[in-house]
C-alpha cells in the first residue's frame, strides 16, 4: 500500500504537527454565579460550581483570568423579595449586576465583563419576558414591552462598565433595540453577543436550579426555538446580524453541532457556542461514577464545540480546562 494515513498517527509529536483543531484557554467564557450574600455557596444541581458573593466573585474571577480565560459572564441569583412581575429590579443602577460588574472592572480592568440581558432572574413568573394572563389564565409572553425593558437592562450594564450585553431573551427585535439605545447613550463601544439560536432545550435543567429561576407556570416554548429546527436558526442569526449583533450563539452546544456549523458557514461573524448546564453535569455525574474519564471526555467535548465551527466556547469548565491545556 502507498497510501497510509496512519503514518500521520504514529507518534505524538506527529498528531500534533497534523492537528486540525486545538483548544486554548482563549477559547473559552467562564460562567459566574453571583448572590448578594456574603458567603460563597456551592450549587447542589451543578457540582463544581458556586453562587459567589461580590468577594468571591472576584477572586474567582482573578483565577479564571490568570489561567488564560479572557472573559466571564455573569448570572445573578436574584432573592426572592426583589422579584416582580415588571421585573423592575433587572435595571436598578444599585443592583447586583451592576456592583459585580464594577467591582470586577475595578480589580481586574483587563478582564472581559460580559452579562446576561434576560428577566428571568428578575420576573416573578420566571420567564425572560413580561408576562400577560387571560381570563383563563393562560400566559402569554409581551414581546415588544418586553424589548424596551430588555433595553433599560442592557443600559444600566453597561453604564457600570460591562465589555458586552448577551440578550438571551428570544424577544423579537431586540437586537436592534439594544444597539439603538446604547448608541444614543454613548455606549457605541459595547458590544452585543446575542444568543441568536437559542432553543427549547431540556439540558437547561441545573441552570434553572442554580439561579431558582425556573418558570412559575408554563414553559419557553414560544419564545426559545424548536429542536427539530435547522433553517430557523440561520433566519434568526441573520435578523440578529442584520440588526446589530457583534456576535451570535448557539445554545446549547453539544447536541446542536449542526447548527454551530451551519451558522458557522452562514455568517462572518464570530460564533459562540454554550456547552449548558446538562452537558456539563451529564460528564461531571459519570465520571463521578467512574464510568468515564471526566477531564478526557470534557476536552473531547469541547473540541467537538469548536471543531464544529465554534469561535469561542461558553463552558463551566473554562478555568480546569486551561489548566488541563498546559499540562
Amino acid at each position: 500500500m502507498h497510501i497510509r494515513p496512519r503514518r500521520n498517527r504514529r507518534s505524538a509529536a506527529i498528531r500534533a504537527l497534523v492537528r486540525e483543531t486545538s483548544l486554548s484557554p482563549a477559547d473559552f467564557i467562564q460562567p459566574l454565579f453571583v448572590h448578594e450574600g456574603t458567603e460563597d455557596v456551592p450549587i447542589g444541581s451543578m457540582p463544581g460550581c458556586t453562587r459567589w458573593s461580590l468577594a468571591g466573585l472576584v477572586a474567582e474571577a482573578r483565577e479564571v483570568f490568570d489561567a488564560g480565560v479572557p472573559a466571564v459572564v455573569l448570572f445573578p441569583a436574584i432573592a426572592e423579595t426583589l422579584k416582580t412581575p415588571g421585573a423592575e429590579e433587572a435595571w436598578n443602577p444599585e443592583g447586583l449586576v451592576p456592583r459585580a460588574i464594577q467591582a470586577l472592572k475595578e480589580a481586574l480592568p483587563e478582564l472581559c465583563v460580559i452579562t446576561d440581558v434576560a428577566l428571568d432572574p428578575y420576573n416573578s413568573d420566571g420567564h425572560d419576558g413580561l408576562v400577560e394572563k387571560n381570563a383563563r389564565g393562560e400566559l402569554r409572553i409581551l414581546n415588544d414591552e418586553t424589548v424596551g425593558a430588555l433595553c433599560e437592562q442592557a443600559l444600566s450594564h453597561a453604564r457600570a462598565g460591562a465589555d458586552i450585553v448577551s440578550p438571551s431573551d428570544m424577544m423579537d427585535g431586540r437586537v436592534g433595540a439594544i444597539r439603538q439605545v446604547l448608541d444614543e447613550e454613548g455606549f457605541e463601544e459595547v458590544a452585543i453577543l446575542s444568543y441568536s439560536a437559542k432553543f427549547a432545550s431540556a439540558y437547561y435543567g441545573p441552570f434553572r436550579g442554580a439561579l431558582d429561576s425556573a418558570p412559575k407556570a408554563g414553559d419557553k416554548k414560544t419564545y426559545q426555538m424548536d429542536p427539530g429546527n435547522a433553517r430557523e436558526a440561520i433566519r434568526e442569526v441573520g435578523l440578529d446580524e442584520g440588526e446589530g449583533a457583534d456576535m451570535v450563539m448557539v445554545k446549547p452546544a453539544g447536541p446542536y453541532l449542526d447548527i454551530i456549523a451551519r451558522v458557522r458557514e452562514t455568517t462572518v461573524l464570530p460564533v459562540a457556542a454554550y456547552q449548558v448546564s446538562g452537558e456539563y453535569l451529564m460528564i461531571e455525574s459519570a465520571a463521578a461514577a467512574g464510568w468515564i474519564d471526566g477531564k478526557a471526555a470534557a476536552l473531547e467535548s469541547l473540541t467537538g464545540i469548536k471543531r464544529a465551527g465554534a469561535d469561542m466556547i461558553l463552558t463551566y469548565y473554562a478555568k480546569r480546562a486551561a489548566g488541563w491545556l498546559r499540562e
